[in-house]
């Protein structure tokens, strides 16, 4: 039972399926994990072992009856704190909602259940989930079980870290730019950002989500192998008419050429040399696989939207959203909105309309590259994962922070799908790349990771020492 916990998603439920393993082993081996790796790493923030092993022994009663189950029957993952699951604080990493207890599931966690997964945990995520860092007031810091002198990304921090340590074997995250991609890239492992609509989305216990929110924002999987990433999105996709913006899209779209392009340096982007030969790695490696892979030294527009999506994301309703961090008095989301005050406090009417046009435009100018290159492959960050609390150091770091993350404040701006690939690496930083395919085509960003992944050597497991 002591490796459980290292099973891949996949692996666990059919064992669960073929009845060589339990719901209730399964879920007691992630609990043990996590009593024995969490002291160190504060990955996750609530859990309730009773509840946990009761579902598990609900899961095993229904397959002896043999009601329907679900795809991911048993299998232990984790939920952030910024959606409703009943019951429990939708904190969103801040003492102001410590109280704020859920009625509703949200639809992702619904969906989950239908699915038959079984839920282990709450993962941290950092105030009000603006930074690439995980830490609070309220549940205190996240430490990255591959380096825990390196942030664990956020704000899906406590997510990537949990499942890389082997807390779960999917975590869920939430990502408006880069919140899921960037905490994968940081702990080692795969995370994948769906299009906008394809994860139904909805917290009965929070206000309805401003413009920026609900045109960026969306949950979507971590986990230690792509073929898992692929499980956890059919589970999460599930209809729910609570979000207006779910689309019924197909999970397999039409047979396209196994084109893709490689760009090492976007928009100029001062990519560092072990990111560069990842890419190239990854290239070789679809190459490898049958596709056509070419290098190209441009793409539509990332880098100059980048102002755009922080004007939608911070500065609809800038003023109360710092008034909230300073009643809050967390110094990474002051931070955050002071380092874009030129940008969130500036917002009009007028500049308003003008971003919601220029979306378009990017929209456009990206689904027209993409009809001919179904694929894209370039850098998660133009470096390697930074160090704790770098942001905070000073404004040289700061904006230092920024400047790298151009890729994943940009992409969210088109709605786009992008897939967060670890790679091998021998070095003290983990290593990876980002693929990008066009609208509701994660199937195409999914192929991709998979063969690239099939053709590694380094395959991704739990963590068995944390550092």
């Amino acid at each position: 039972m002591s490796d459980i916990w290292q099973l891949s998603a996949a692996e666990l439920a059919s064992r669960i399926r073929l009845k060589q393993l339990s719901a209730v082993e399964a879920a007691t081996a992630a609990l043990r994990r996590l009593d024995q790796v969490n002291p160190q790493l504060n990955a996750i923030v609530e859990h309730r072992p009773d509840e946990v092993i009761a579902r598990a022994r609900a899961t095993d009663a229904a397959m002896a009856r043999g009601d329907p189950v679900g795809p991911l029957a048993g299998v232990p993952i984790t939920i952030k704190v910024n959606i409703d699951l009943a019951g429990y604080a939708t904190t969103n990493g801040l003492t102001a909602q410590r109280d704020l207890i859920a009625e509703f599931n949200s639809p992702v966690v619904d969906n989950f259940l239908k699915a038959g997964a079984t839920i282990v945990g709450r993962t941290n995520t950092p105030a009000f989930s603006y930074r690439w860092f995980t830490g609070n007031r309220l549940h205190g810091e996240t430490v990255n079980p591959r380096n825990r002198a390196l942030t664990p990304g956020g704000s899906s921090g406590g997510a990537a870290s949990a499942t890389a340590a082997g807390i779960g074997h999917i975590g869920h995250g939430t990502d408006i730019a880069g919140s899921i991609r960037y905490p994968a890239y940081a702990c080692g492992i795969h995370g994948l950002r769906p299009s906008l609509g394809r994860v139904a989305a909805f917290n009965a216990s929070s206000p309805e989500r401003t413009v920026g929110g609900q045109l960026m924002a969306v949950s979507g999987p971590l986990a230690r192998t792509v073929h898992d990433l692929r499980l956890a999105l059919a589970a999460m996709a599930g209809a729910d008419a609570r979000d207006p913006w779910w689309v019924p899209a197909p999970l397999v779209g039409p047979e396209v050429a196994r084109i893709a392009v490689v760009c090492l340096r976007p928009d100029g982007m001062d990519t560092a040399p072990e990111v560069v030969a990842a890419l190239l790695q990854a290239a070789e490696r679809l190459r490898d696989a049958g596709w056509t892979v070419d290098e190209v030294d441009a793409l539509p527009s990332i880098k100059a939207v980048c102002e755009s999506q922080v004007g939608l994301w911070m500065g609809d309703g800038y003023d109360a959203l710092v008034q909230a961090a300073q009643a809050e008095g967390d110094p990474g989301a002051i931070a955050a909105l002071a380092g874009q005050a030129a940008v969130g406090g500036a917002l009009t009417v007028e500049r308003f309309s003008a971003i919601l046009r220029e979306r378009a435009t990017v929209t456009r100018a990206w689904q027209l590259f993409l009809e001919h290159r179904p694929v894209v492959l370039l850098p998660v960050s133009a470096e390697l994962p930074f160090d704790a609390n770098l942001d905070l150091r000073d404004e040289v770091s700061y904006r230092r922070v920024w400047r790298a993350q151009s890729t994943m404040v940009g992409l969210p701006f088109t709605g786009l799908p992008c897939l967060a690939l670890a790679m091998p690496s021998s070095a003290d930083r983990p290593v990876g790349i980002q693929i990008v395919a066009g609208r509701y085509r994660e199937d195409l960003c999914l192929a991709a990771g998979e063969a690239i992944e099939a053709r590694s050597d380094q395959v991704q497991v739990a963590l068995r020492d944390i550092a």
